[in-house]
């Protein structure tokens, strides 16, 4: 019997070079240890919680909740502390760095939610700054399964990426061309999710739409050639 795919989001952070921040995965973790990926998790119940006075969702993509969103900045701020949105009157978030680690470590205990966050520092998070591309789930023979939506979003003005040492191993800002490179020599391992997203992120820089569309056979042929 199929495991059942748990929602989850991903965020391409990308810089004014249109370079993309990939962040390795420790060896030591169970699921897709010492891959690297894109920050990103498992959505969880707080995510579907909104304060429409902090959270702005007219720019929402119809397909998918809000929640998506919320989950895509959760796991962005966790996970390499930049945080999307900017304040009550426009200007660019810049949270002090005890303040930064102090509320990224709650939310990742559990102890916060990041519409707290939102309303602690009157942060005003619109949702048009995620730019939503895509949808892939996790192929059936697969033991753990995501259903895991696909965000791009530049980097914020004044901040620049600060990894969590407990989920991150090491980090860096890559061109896309540059990690499929590195992935066909064997210098670094891409899971197929990562590539497919690479190669239409090197697409759309060319013109092409950004829209994402990639069935479970489609996965598994990348599978096979890896």
């Amino acid at each position: 019997m199929a495991a059942i795919p748990k929602p989850a989001s991903t965020v391409v952070l990308i810089d004014d070079h249109f370079r993309v921040y990939l962040t390795k995965r420790p060896k030591t973790m169970k699921f897709m240890g010492g891959f690297h990926v894109f920050p990103g998790g498992a959505m969880e119940k707080e995510d579907y919680e909104i304060n429409s006075k902090h959270v702005h969702t007219e720019s929402q993509d119809e397909s998918l909740s809000h929640a998506h969103y919320i989950a895509a900045a959760r796991e962005l701020f966790e996970e390499v502390g930049i945080l999307l949105g900017t304040t009550m009157d426009g200007l660019p978030v810049q949270l002090p760095k005890e303040a930064e680690k102090k509320y990224r470590r709650q939310l990742l205990d559990d102890d916060i939610s990041f519409n707290y966050l939102l309303e602690r520092e009157k942060i005003h998070f619109d949702l048009q700054c995620l730019t939503y591309f895509g949808q892939i789930i996790t192929p059936e023979r697969s033991p753990i399964r995501f259903d895991t939506r696909f965000f791009l979003t530049k980097l914020p003005e004044g901040q620049k990426p600060d990894p969590d040492p407990t989920e991150i191993a090491e980090a860096f800002w890559i061109s896309p061309k540059e990690a499929l490179r590195l992935f066909q020599k064997k210098e670094i391992m891409l899971a197929p999710p990562t590539i497919v997203s690479l190669r239409k992120i090197m697409d759309y820089q060319s013109g092409g739409p950004l829209k994402m569309s990639v069935s479970e056979i489609e996965l598994l042929e990348l599978l096979k050639k890896r």
